[in-house]
């Protein structure tokens, strides 16, 4: 369900972005359209049907596919947020990079507690994998340099990603990278926004709106020792 409602998103971010008709089916039908993009969705597959390999060693596929294959694409989203350009696309693909890091989390602490673990060695061979196709992908995607990003930045992004995500699963770190992206630092941090303006695109702490009640002039008697219903606690 939430994959599809990633795909019905892009899909309208393509709607409205191509005009050119030709140029939007070419685009919607990248999987057949774009060979390097076809060799992401073939290697994902292979894993997915691959009966001799384990649960374990398809789980950490699974978390490449999600940690690594789609890494490139949101660090590039995330430079035109950082130049305040296309607000829409950005939003949106804040929402979206949270629920696939949601996943990848989730692969990495499923895998933890499996009894039969992919060996340290299958883990770095899948990853290793997963790493020379992104940044194969990458090289076509960036054919010329921006400010701030390049295919070359971007590779070594991945590398630094993948080195995380290893440590994550509980191996060393293969390229010791450091992250070339500033900007990717800072989505790790709280987002806060304008309540009045915009959403924002964290997840809502729970029982906070919960908790929000409409109060009378009757019950508008100080309560606790702030005098009130205030806390600290709550997300603003």
């Amino acid at each position: 369900m939430m994959e599809n409602i990633h795909s019905e998103t892009y899909s309208l971010l393509i709607d409205t972005y191509i005009k050119e008709p030709a140029q939007r089916t070419y685009l919607f039908n990248a999987i057949e359209t774009i060979p390097c993009i076809r060799k992401k969705a073939d290697w994902a597959i292979r894993w997915i049907q691959d009966k001799d390999s384990s649960f374990a060693q398809r789980l950490v596929a699974f978390a490449a596919v999600e940690g690594i294959f789609f890494s490139g694409a949101f660090a590039s989203i995330f430079w035109l947020k950082k130049r305040g350009l296309m607000p829409g696309l950005t939003f949106s693909n804040e929402l979206i990079s949270r629920d696939e890091g949601l996943h990848t989390d989730f692969a990495c602490l499923l895998h933890s507690h499996l009894k039969g673990r992919a060996s340290k060695q299958m883990i770095q061979d899948i990853i290793t994998d997963a790493v020379t196709i992104e940044q194969e992908f990458l090289t076509e995607a960036l054919p010329c340099a921006l400010l701030g990003m390049n295919s070359d930045l971007m590779k070594q992004y991945i590398e630094f990603v993948a080195d995380r995500l290893l440590v994550a699963l509980g191996n060393e770190k293969v390229y010791k990278a450091t992250n070339p992206f500033d900007f990717m630092e800072n989505i790790s941090l709280g987002g806060k926004t304008n309540f009045f303006e915009k959403r924002v695109a964290d997840y809502q702490k729970a029982g906070v709106l919960h908790s929000a009640t409409k109060k009378t002039e009757e019950d508008e008697s100080p309560k606790g020792e702030n005098g009130g219903d205030f806390t600290f606690d709550e997300d603003f």
